[in-house]
């Protein structure tokens, strides 16, 4: 009720025009008008709740001769659109309706606006405000297990949260959708954010000023306690310098002089000097040189996190489902370079069906290629390969210290990389004789031969 006393008090409404009719009956009609108001929110409100997906809608037809909406077809047809649109942001209309409603009342009641900002731009500000709101819907409540039409946020959010992700990231698209929310709620409301800040650090330094005075009664009383301990202590020390006590004999003991220690010995022979060893141990023997001597991996490398396998398996999901094929992701695999998707097909669906559509959905998830797997040994799924924003550096020093290196037992073992699940890949040369090594230029196939020659050393 505060919230909406504060929103009618910062919006000017339109000034009364002098009515031609009675002043009773021009107060009945003003009256009806924003009865029909409250009446047409409850009636939006009802049919939001009640939404079912089986019933006949505005994105779908069924034909069904029960309703389960209690709004009736009219309701099924009206929050099928509102939700399709816009998601659970939908139920923002109805707040806007209820302002309305009390914007209505204060008028009645002869109530003017504090400020004179516009109608128009409160309703530009809730505007910005639902589309945010769908956009951020999208992108961090995406599992929401809800009944709507094509997922949380609808058409709006499911393209802004697309688009803001393409441009910003994950983390850039949700604080700038949380701005944008910022923003549109400080324009339909016209609640300052600086005024807001400002109560909020008042409130912080009062709490702060409270929990400080607590805290030095607190000290002035533990002072006092051992200043008393410290008094009752010096006179208690005051009362004992009287009292006489026996003397302590103390037995002497003759001392033990030990023998002096003999000088050491000076060899005559000195040792010529040596060369400073390479290594810091000594090679010798046939011994191998120390991993050490190899650079490192980073210890925090840049992974896929599990926010973005979940919105880009969902993604792909909506993506094939635009082109008419139905497909469930059913496992992620993040590598170093990119990113597997394995899903199964719905049934009917042809492998050929997605292979011909690789292209165009690259553009749609707006990534230069994409590699289709049709078959996956001991899997009836297929997969889609998409490369990852930010390619990993891999080290020799990973291949070599792997499992996989030290159970290889042959003398020709040669490290070739990672696969694209991130496994360390180690070969035996005297079983592959021939291996082809091809890129374009400056895709590191230099570096790749010299690590397998070191690899052998």
């Amino acid at each position: 009720m505060a919230l909406l006393n504060r929103l009618a008090g910062r919006v000017a409404l339109p000034a009364r025009a002098p009515s031609p009719l009675p002043e009773k009956i021009a107060v009945l009609l003003e009256e009806s008008r924003w009865l029909i108001l409250i009446v047409v929110a409850s009636f939006l409100a009802l049919a939001l709740w009640g939404y079912n997906p089986d019933d006949p809608g505005w994105s779908h037809a069924v034909y069904t001769t029960s309703l389960h909406n209690p709004a009736g077809r009219s309701g099924a047809w009206l929050a099928d659109l509102m939700l399709y649109v816009f998601g659970l942001s939908a139920w923002w209309w109805v707040v806007l309706l209820l302002v309305f409603v009390w914007w209505g009342y204060r008028r009645l009641e002869h109530q003017r606006p504090t400020d004179r900002r516009p109608l128009y731009i409160a309703l530009a500000g809730f505007l910005v405000l639902i589309v945010a709101s769908s956009g951020l819907e999208t992108l961090r409540f995406y599992t929401l297990k809800a009944a709507t039409p094509i997922g949380p946020g609808g058409m709006i959010g499911i393209e802004l949260a697309a688009f803001a992700v393409r441009n910003l990231g994950y983390t850039g698209a949700t604080l700038a959708l949380f701005a944008m929310l910022a923003l549109g709620w400080s324009i339909f409301t016209g609640i300052s954010w600086i005024s807001a800040a400002e109560g909020l650090g008042a409130l912080f330094e009062g709490a702060l000023l409270a929990v400080r005075g607590v805290f030095e009664r607190w000290q002035d009383r533990r002072i006092g306690r051992e200043v008393a301990r410290e008094r009752e202590a010096v006179v208690e020390v005051e009362k004992k310098r009287g009292e006489t006590h026996e003397p302590i004999l103390i037995e002497r003991r003759e001392p033990v002089i030990a023998a002096p220690p003999l000088p050491p010995k000076v060899e005559k022979r000195i040792d010529r000097e040596r060369q400073a060893p390479l290594f810091p141990e000594a090679v010798s023997g046939g011994m191998l040189p120390p991993l050490h001597l190899l650079e490192p991996a980073a210890l925090h490398s840049e992974r896929v996190s599990p926010e973005t396998l979940e919105y880009n398996s969902r993604l792909i999901e909506r993506k094939l489902a635009d082109f008419g094929v139905q497909v469930t992701v059913t496992a992620a695999y993040p590598g170093p370079v990119i990113t597997r998707y394995e899903f199964e097909p719905a049934i009917g669906v042809k492998g050929a069906q997605i292979l011909n559509l690789a292209k165009d959905l690259a553009r749609s998830l707006s990534l230069v290629s994409v590699r289709v797997v049709e078959t996956i040994p001991g899997k009836s799924s297929m997969a889609l390969e998409l490369p990852n924003p930010k390619r990993q550096m891999v080290r020799l020093l990973e291949i070599i210290a792997s499992k996989e290196y030290h159970d290889m037992n042959s003398p020709l073992t040669m490290t070739l990389g990672k696969d694209i699940g991130g496994q360390p890949i180690v070969v035996d040369l005297a079983k592959m004789p021939h291996l082809l090594v091809a890129g374009t230029t400056g895709s590191g196939k230099s570096v790749g031969i010299n690590a397998m020659i070191l690899s052998l050393l």
